[in-house]
């Protein structure tokens, strides 16, 4: 199939032409009629932070393979053609399970393989102070445990490359270290650390904040606080979710000016109840609510239990606040990711797989996708 739309990165109109699942030729434009043609031709997503959707959580007794496949199918919906499936704190069995289930996917077909490349343990090892929790059930956050997490990693398959902490737990220095050594992208988040444990960590190895300026205290200190050391440190990437809900404009504006750019990732954080009409419902033992507005709390608080935005939506945002270029936004949500967690870049290149998104992007509408190619194939748009 050939593909024809303006190269993202480049503004040129280009024709690239797939067979066999990979990028064959990717040449200037030509005068014939192509397969499909949009505004613009970009690589497909990859967001290091889902924790499921349609009503599926990976932080789940129950979970299945199907459920596995019901969330990578609506999430190709939207462009994502990979995802690092987020386990949270959780009891000890159950994060055990979705491990192992997980692993089992994988390891029963190469197309779920190559849609999680690697897992993200957020917690259980986080602050367990109201604000700083989030919505993670406090009966079972606790400090960190070595042995505990190489129980995760086995179960993984030695999947897990990304984990999530709060460096003020006993312990939870020396144990950045540790995981360092084993491969595995430590991120700082859900923390009520002082700035000087902040910078403690970052010695250590932590090299990411997980989604920053939230999993926060609704009020903290003006000047000396987790958030402006995090913020302020230029070796340290940060995702941040930019789906309208969770960071006020200014703030993203903030962010994304002081960051250095290859440091900006973008993650849509969606929760097990993504894609899902309002209402509430019970996911992680709570109860939850989808506002009409698509927000999801928790209920009679002013506290956010993840998102029900799609990667798509955060890339739509942002470009329509004028804040990044179009291009930027892409690579925040692409390869950003990926060049943190030591993961093959995606490009439109000859030999590639072929994992693309066309899409139209103009005053009008900032950012809609127009269709989602994987393996080189026009996936069906619900």
């Amino acid at each position: 199939m050939i593909f024809r739309a303006k190269h993202y990165q480049t503004e040129q109109m280009v024709d690239v032409h797939c067979n066999n699942g990979k990028i064959v030729s990717v040449e200037q434009a030509g005068n014939f009629v192509p397969d499909h043609q949009a505004a613009y031709i970009a690589p497909a997503f990859f967001d290091l932070q889902i924790n499921g959707a349609m009503g599926v959580a990976f932080s789940d007794i129950n979970l299945d393979e199907s459920g596995i496949r019901k969330v990578l199918s609506v999430c190709r919906l939207h462009g994502i053609s990979a995802i690092c499936p987020t386990i949270i704190t959780n009891a000890h069995d159950v994060l055990l399970h979705g491990f192992n289930t997980l692993r089992k996917a994988c390891e029963s077909d190469s197309g779920i393989d190559r849609a999680m490349p690697c897992f993200h343990l957020e917690g259980p090892y986080i602050s367990s102070e109201d604000g700083a929790r989030g919505a993670h059930l406090k009966q079972h956050v606790r400090n960190p445990n070595f042995d505990e997490f190489k129980q995760y990693q086995a179960a993984s398959g030695n999947r897990i490359k990304l984990l999530t902490l709060a460096p003020e737990l006993p312990g939870a220095i020396d144990f950045i270290r540790k995981i360092n050594l084993e491969g595995v992208v430590v991120a700082i988040g859900h923390t009520a650390a002082s700035p000087a444990l902040i910078r403690e960590a970052i010695a250590a190895g932590a090299s990411l904040s997980t989604h920053l300026g939230n999993g926060s205290h609704a009020m903290w200190p003006r000047h000396e606080n987790y958030f402006w050391e995090q913020l302020g440190c230029d070796s340290l990437s940060a995702s941040i979710i930019t789906d309208g809900h969770h960071l006020p404009e200014a703030l993203i504006k903030t962010i994304v000016r002081v960051k250095p750019f290859e440091k900006q990732i973008i993650t849509c954080d969606a929760s097990g109840l993504a894609g899902l009409p309002p209402g509430k419902y019970s996911m992680w033992n709570q109860e939850i609510e989808i506002l009409p507005s698509g927000k999801v709390v928790v209920p009679g608080t002013p506290f956010l239990a993840g998102s029900g935005s799609f990667t798509d939506d955060c890339v739509a945002h942002l470009i329509s606040l004028g804040l990044v270029a179009r291009s930027q936004a892409i690579e925040m949500a692409t390869n950003a990711p990926r060049r943190l967690l030591r993961l093959p870049e995606s490009k439109i290149e000859v030999g590639n797989i072929a994992n693309l998104i066309l899409f139209d992007s103009n005053n009008t509408v900032p950012f809609r996708i127009n269709r989602v190619i994987i393996d080189g194939v026009p996936i069906e748009q619900n």
